[in-house]
C-alpha cells in the first residue's frame, strides 16, 4: 500500500495521486494499487519554519507519518519539497522507508541528462533556504542557479496563489520567463522543486529540460511497489 502524507497543499497531493493513477498499468479497477492518503493541511508551514520565524512542522510531521504506518502503509511518499528538510527525522521515526522526493529528482536529472553540470531551480524560499538540493545535486557534481531576488520573490507569491487555489494565466507565463532566463543564464535544464509549481507550469511550452518533482515521486512510488524499473513517456 502506498501511502501519501499529504496536505502541503491539498491540490498538490491530488496531483501526486493523479500521476499514480495515470501512470499505473492497469485496465480495471483491481489493476490499480492500494493508496492510502492522508491530507492535513494543518502542518505548520515548512517556509516559515525554515526561516526561524514559524513554528516547527516537525511534530505534526512525525504525527502524520505514523498514522499512515499503522493503518498499513508499506511505503510513505510525501509530496512537498520543503518537508524533505525534515527527512532524516521522519526515517528515524517510523519503520517503513519513506521516499526521498529530492534524490529521486537529481537522480533523473544525471539519468537523462547526463552532461548536464548546472542546472535551475525554481523553488519555495523554504527549499532554497534548507539547501536540500543544493546538497544533492552538488554531491552528483551539478551546480545550482537561483532565480535573481525579484524572481524568487515572485516564485514565493506565485506558490501562495496556487495554494489560495488561483491559477492565473499571467503566473503561467511569468514562470516560463523565470525558467527561461535561468537557460540563458546558464542552466542547461530547470527542476520544478515545490508541488504547487506544476500545477501552474505548463513544460509543454517550455522549449528547454524540465523536471517535475511530484511526477518523480509518483514514479519513485510505483517504482518501490512493483520491484522493476517504470517506463514511461511522461
Amino acid at each position: 500500500m502506498i501511502g501519501i502524507l499529504g496536505g502541503m497543499g491539498p491540490e498538490a497531493t491530488l496531483d501526486l495521486y493523479r500521476h499514480i493513477i495515470n501512470l499505473t498499468p492497469a485496465s480495471r479497477d483491481q489493476d490499480h494499487f492500494r493508496v492510502l492518503i492522508y491530507s492535513n493541511p494543518k502542518i505548520p508551514d515548512r517556509t516559515l519554519a525554515i526561516a526561524g520565524g514559524g513554528e516547527s512542522p516537525l511534530d505534526a510531521l512525525l504525527e502524520s507519518a505514523r498514522l499512515l504506518e499503522s493503518a498499513g502503509a508499506s511505503i510513505i511518499a510525501i509530496p512537498c519539497n520543503a518537508s524533505h528538510h525534515y527527512l532524516g527525522q521522519l526515517r528515524a521515526a517510523v519503520g517503513v522507508p519513506i521516499l526521498d522526493m529530492i534524490a529521486e529528482t537529481c537522480g533523473t536529472l544525471r539519468a537523462r541528462h547526463p552532461e548536464a553540470g548546472t542546472v535551475g531551480l525554481l523553488a519555495s524560499d523554504g527549499t532554497v533556504q534548507s539547501k536540500i538540493y543544493h546538497r544533492a545535486l552538488e554531491a552528483r557534481g551539478i551546480a545550482v542557479l537561483l532565480p535573481d531576488e525579484s524572481d524568487q520573490s515572485f516564485i514565493q507569491s506565485a506558490i501562495a496563489e496556487v495554494k489560495a487555489g488561483r491559477h492565473a494565466e499571467e503566473t503561467r507565463k511569468k514562470l516560463l520567463l523565470t525558467g527561461t532566463r535561468l537557460i540563458q543564464a546558464g542552466a542547461q535544464a530547470i527542476i520544478l522543486g515545490c508541488t504547487e509549481i506544476p500545477l501552474v507550469f505548463d513544460s509543454r511550452a517550455f522549449p528547454y529540460h524540465s523536471l517535475n518533482s511530484t511526477l518523480i515521486l509518483a514514479q519513485a512510488a510505483i517504482r518501490s511497489v512493483i520491484g522493476a524499473p517504470l517506463t514511461t513517456d511522461h
